[in-house]
């Protein structure tokens, strides 16, 4: 049984540098690096698949065509059932964490994620491997500096990310890689003792 790895965002270009799409980024990464098959359009799923392999193990890329808030629909067909969800992971923004940090989490509530929501309902379990990662500036002292109300918060998510920003987004980047390398490789459980709690230190 393949691994199904599913990058949210919102389809077009406009969204390709948002903070929104940081899942997408990934899941993008991980075809260029493990040398996946062309992105071919599924109609069905609407979603674009690659395939390959991790290693040893079969894996089904997934970036949803649907709008953030559709995203179970291109992901219900390929998780049918929990056995299947234990082989699921899913990697997305999250505006509850600090930027250039990430966190695995398994059976967990979706956080107010509406891509998240929506794979949730889609497949009826929480049961399946999550990659968080954080989008929200933070201060000195590690407080985040997150937009006051629902709209500021999702005007901002669908801003471009920053000059400034973009060095610890890619060691973020690039920590939630090996972070799903581990998931598929040495299992969930081994993935978050391992990276879960970790931060990016700053060049002084």
């Amino acid at each position: 049984m393949e691994y199904v790895i599913v990058g949210l965002g919102n389809p077009g270009e406009e969204y390709e540098e948002t903070r929104h799409n940081i899942g997408r980024r990934i899941v993008e990464n991980l075809a260029s690096k493990w040398g996946t098959s062309d992105w071919r359009d599924d109609k069905k799923l609407r979603a674009k698949i690659s395939q390959g392999m991790c290693g040893k193990h079969n894996v089904k890329l997934v970036l949803p065509d649907n709008y953030m808030n559709r995203s179970g629909g291109s992901v219900a067909p390929l998780v049918k059932n929990k056995k299947q969800a234990e082989r699921l992971i899913v990697i997305h923004d999250d505006i509850d964490i600090g930027l250039g940090l990430m966190k695995i989490v398994y059976n967990r509530g979706d956080g107010g994620h509406r891509g998240v929501s929506s794979i949730q309902r889609a497949i009826k379990t929480k049961e399946y491997t999550r990659v968080r990662v954080g989008v929200i500036p933070m201060t000195p002292t590690g407080k985040l500096r997150k937009p006051k109300g629902e709209k500021k918060v999702y005007d901002f998510i669908l801003k471009k990310l920053t000059k400034k920003e973009l060095p610890d987004v890619e060691k973020a980047l690039k920590r939630a890689m090996e972070a799903v390398e581990m998931v598929i490789e040495k299992g969930r459980t081994f993935a978050m003792c391992e990276y879960n709690g970790t931060t990016i230190k700053k060049k002084k």
